[in-house]
């Protein structure tokens, strides 16, 4: 077992965490505060080739591999969890699926500007009555020969109002139940295709998320990827490799919180000492480390099996499990070794608790992911 990174990992990371820290910080309470969209800062980020991590060079992507992804992605979300996201649903979600399953047409008309950030994507599954239950699709796509016309309304969509491409999900035959679901390439601008309001989020507030309607939208027959049928395999698939996405950025909010308490119990005095020489401190301090640490090899595990081309559906989920509940207890941990300065905002680790919580609901709850478990468990 080799758990070294190589000279190249180690120069992704360390270009990821100086824009986290020198570009992200600044701003990103105001951000959080104003739910502003990080326009330039995406850019900026697509000139570094984070939108296309995994994505062949031919295609305009960085042609890295999985490691280098999460190694991003929680440098990412150290500082910002609403930049992070817009990272991860466009490779993992968007990029991935396209290059995986579409066709060439298809990667060279939208994979070719996605990779480069020229075009910013998003992942519409959810809906309002099927947001864990992928399989009760109420937007139809109605095959009308050359084209499909597509009806129906997706909620808390990533990148909701700021994407070019959507990639949507929709049943075409509902007697065939999950095997009459399609994907489809929407793009904005669609006749009858409408952005709703802007969602008023606990966390992650810089991130764009929005309910989408469709109204007789016409979708090119051009725009469906795959075979007739493939949209539930595709979905099912795409969001294998979107958790290993979402748990490393859950992985980099407890690390983020982590580093930050760490630093405040070295400043901070309190009965003649600094607080981190007080047992109570220090074994918090202990067990965040600890957590933080084994979360961190179940998710470069998850990585690793997407690298060697191993089926990750089972690694990808006790990932994200196990990432986003320690995201969450720690970044509590990390409010309470600040004290009342860990409930005001300039400290940040108010806000890294509340981005937390997301990460235990998006791309499958903790308990679809207990699911997935215990049937591959019981599957053996």
């Amino acid at each position: 077992m080799n758990f070294s990174l190589t000279e190249e990992h180690l120069m992704v990371r360390d270009a990821a965490r100086d824009f986290a820290q020198n570009e992200l910080l600044p701003g990103v309470i105001e951000r959080d505060e104003k739910q502003q969209f990080p326009n330039e800062l995406v850019k900026k980020m697509g000139d570094l080739g984070f939108l296309g991590i995994m994505v062949d060079p031919k295609y305009g992507g960085s042609g890295m591999d999985a490691i280098s992804y999460v190694l991003i992605m929680e440098e990412l979300s150290k500082v910002d969890a609403s930049a992070s996201v817009i990272v991860s649903v466009n490779n993992s979600l968007v990029c991935y699926g396209i290059e995986a399953f579409g066709t060439e047409d298809q990667k060279q008309k939208y994979l070719t500007k996605l990779a480069t950030g020229e075009f910013v994507g998003a992942f519409c599954l959810s809906e309002p009555e099927a947001g864990s239950d992928a399989t009760s699709q109420k937007t139809t796509a109605i095959d009308k020969g050359d084209h499909y016309v597509l009806n129906g309304t997706k909620n808390w969509i990533t990148n909701g109002g700021r994407a070019d491409v959507y990639l949507v999900i929709a049943q075409t035959d509902r007697e065939k139940g999950h095997r009459g679901i399609n994907a489809f390439i929407v793009e904005k601008g669609m006749e009858g295709f409408d952005v709703g309001p802007k969602e008023d989020k606990l966390g992650i507030r810089g991130s764009d998320t929005h309910t989408l309607q469709f109204n007789d939208v016409k979708v090119p027959k051009d725009n469906r990827i795959g075979d007739d049928g493939f949209g539930f395999k595709f979905a099912m698939k795409t969001l294998s490799g979107g958790r290993i996405g979402i748990a490393s950025q859950a992985l980099g909010i407890a690390s983020g919180a982590y580093e930050l308490a760490l630093k405040y119990s070295k400043e901070r005095k309190a009965f003649g000492t600094e607080i981190c020489n007080h047992q109570a401190i220090a074994f918090k301090l202990a067990d965040m480390a600890t957590e933080i640490e084994a979360a961190r090899h179940l998710v470069m595990k998850a990585a690793w099996d997407k690298d060697q081309g191993n089926n990750y559906d089972m690694s990808s989920a006790m990932a994200k499990l196990y990432a986003s509940k320690v995201a969450m207890e720690q970044t509590v941990e990390a409010v309470q070794i600040h004290g009342g300065n860990g409930f005001v905002k300039e400290y940040h680790v108010e806000r890294l608790m509340r981005d937390a919580k997301i990460t235990q609901i998006y791309e499958g709850t903790s308990e679809i992911q207990k699911i997935v478990i215990s049937r591959g468990v019981i599957k053996g």
